[in-house]
């Protein structure tokens, strides 16, 4: 089998976090050796995290700036310098959602892979600790069978083949080849610290893992909700959903920052174990295991010797030699004690067994089970792990600019939200012209108290009076002449009576092309004129 290290190909984007500048929080350059335990090292991590407070801090000192020259500067309201504010906002808030969408769509991807790294993490280390703990089992089981029930046996027999001297030396033959595999068993490494740390790291990651994936996931909704309650702010143009927002949306700021700082923070101290894992798991284990057995297991290689061989093999042998001696026991010794048979087939069944159970032994202390786990560990941490740390932390700077370009737009549309309503205000509630009187209008028919030339009487006279009047009064178009059917109600009778003598306003306030000449005040002005003010007004202005 080739090599754990020809196997496990540290991937580009370690290696580049692994070099990526490691500095206390004294600016001082440090070692980039992973050294959880070291205060150094633990101040290098915590410098990335401070990065990405200084990144927010700017990130809501330019907010604030934005907002200030937009409450201090005076805008020019025409109409020409409306439409392309709308515009610029309009496409701000598109530009936010596209980013917000994109943004979202990397981040359950991020978190997908990093769940999948972890899991696959998680996976290898409860394998390894049911390895390691039946390798424990097979040992306790062995070593207490040698030791009870081969000893009980043993003393029985030495009762009943006392007049024979030759068969009680063969007993203490026996005794001498137990206590030699007892003493190869506890020769074996003890597994069990290993087992107990192992599961303990199992347990614990998984648990940080699922809490860490629900709030992502929690994160994400959360992002796409308040960018989708913000565009239908702006598209309703509700001030109170777009503060609402707005807060939010700084909250979230914030919080995308954050996860930043400590998705960069993870990703570079989790490159620096990938660049070199087998130093650190020595430092861990050789309190309780040599390093030729975890060069052993990491490696794998066909090159280094298998530091179990002999005391496996004495173990065989050993056995073997118990299986020879109760052979001839059961072919010269029974026929002359008959007694002694039950307890030669005990120890017969016990070695069996024992025979089996090496070879189990043999099997799980083969490297090739552990490195298999340990090979997929390490794939699943420096491969799925820190590509999903890395495509989160594209996600918490793309959510970043997504909320700073909304938060940009929310204020100029609340305060082009804020011009329309004054342009409004300007505005005549009477006045037909007005889309606001339009829509009252539409809305509630029964409101027929209107002005004179909006109504089928005036203070000329009744409707009754009215009377088509001749071609030959004027020489404009017919069309100058004629009022609009929404005015005077869809009534087919006055749609051709003309204008003049009615107290409507002249021809060309009805005209689209000489509407835009006339200013709110200006309608005001001739609506505060009397019947004769209006002919007069009318006459000179179709001459």
């Amino acid at each position: 089998m080739s090599s754990a290290r020809v196997e496990y190909i540290q991937p580009w984007w370690t290696y580049w976090l692994h070099n990526f500048p490691h500095i206390n929080l004294r600016f001082q350059p440090t070692d980039n050796t992973f050294q959880p335990e070291d205060a150094n090292y633990q101040q290098s991590l915590i410098f990335l995290g401070c990065v990405a407070a200084a990144g927010l801090g700017l990130n809501l000192l330019f907010l604030a700036i934005y907002l200030s020259c937009l409450c201090c500067c005076r805008k020019d309201e025409e109409e020409e310098s409306k439409r392309p504010n709308s515009c610029c906002v309009t496409w701000s808030a598109v530009a936010a959602g596209l980013i917000t969408c994109v943004a979202v769509g990397v981040g359950f991807y991020g978190n997908s892979e990093t769940n999948d790294g972890v899991y696959q993490l998680t996976y290898s280390l409860y394998n390894a600790n049911h390895t390691l703990g039946g390798v424990d089992s097979l040992v306790t089981g062995t070593m207490g069978s040698m030791k009870s029930g081969l000893q009980m046996h043993l003393a029985r027999l030495d009762e009943i083949f006392a007049t024979r001297g030759d068969y009680v030396q063969t007993l203490q033959f026996m005794q001498q080849m137990a206590d030699n595999v007892i003493k190869q068993l506890l020769g074996l490494p003890d597994w069990e610290d290993a087992k107990v740390d192992l599961a303990a790291i199992a347990d614990q990651t998984a648990n940080i893992e699922y809490y860490r994936w629900l709030m992502y996931l929690l994160l994400l909704i959360v992002d796409l909700i308040i960018c989708l309650l913000a565009c239908l702010g702006l598209a309703k143009q509700s001030r109170w959903l777009l503060t609402t927002m707005m807060v939010f949306g700084v909250l979230t700021l914030i919080l995308s920052w954050t996860s930043l700082g400590a998705d960069l923070a993870t990703a570079v101290g989790t490159s620096d174990f990938c660049e070199c894992p087998d130093k650190f798991i020595l430092s861990q284990t050789k309190s309780y295991i040599g390093a030729d057995i975890v060069h052993y297991y990491m490696y794998c290689n066909q090159t280094l010797a298998n530091p179990f061989q002999q005391p496996l093999t004495i173990f065989q042998r050993s056995l073997t030699t118990m299986q020879i001696q109760i052979q001839g026991l059961l072919q010269f010794a029974v026929p002359l004690f008959p007694t002694a048979e039950r307890d030669l087939l005990g120890i017969q069944h016990l070695l069996n067994s024992s025979e089996a159970s090496l070879h189990q032994l043999t099997a799980l202390l083969d490297c090739r089970g552990l490195n298999k786990d340990y090979l997929d560990a390490m794939v699943g941490v420096c491969y799925d792990g820190v590509e999903g740390m890395l495509y989160l932390c594209l996600f918490s700077t793309l959510a970043a600019c997504a909320f700073t370009v909304m938060l940009c737009a929310i204020p100029r549309a609340w305060r082009q939200m804020a011009c329309r309503e004054r342009d409004y205000d300007d505005i005549d509630e009477e006045d037909p012209f007005n889309p606001r009187a339009r829509r009252i209008g539409s809305q509630n028919p029964n409101l027929t108290n209107m002005h004179s030339f909006c109504s089928y009487s005036s203070s000329m006279g009744s409707q009754s009076s009215l009377h088509r009047p001749a071609p030959a009064l004027t020489n404009a178009p017919m069309s100058e002449y004629m009022n609009h059917t929404v005015l005077f109600g869809g009534n087919p009778r006055y749609e051709n009576v003309p204008l003049i003598g009615r107290g409507s306003p002249p021809p060309s306030i009805y005209s689209q092309q000489y509407r835009n000449r006339y200013s709110p005040s200006m309608r005001a002005t001739y609506l505060s004129m009397t019947e004769e003010q209006r002919r007069h007004f009318a006459n000179d202005f179709q001459a």
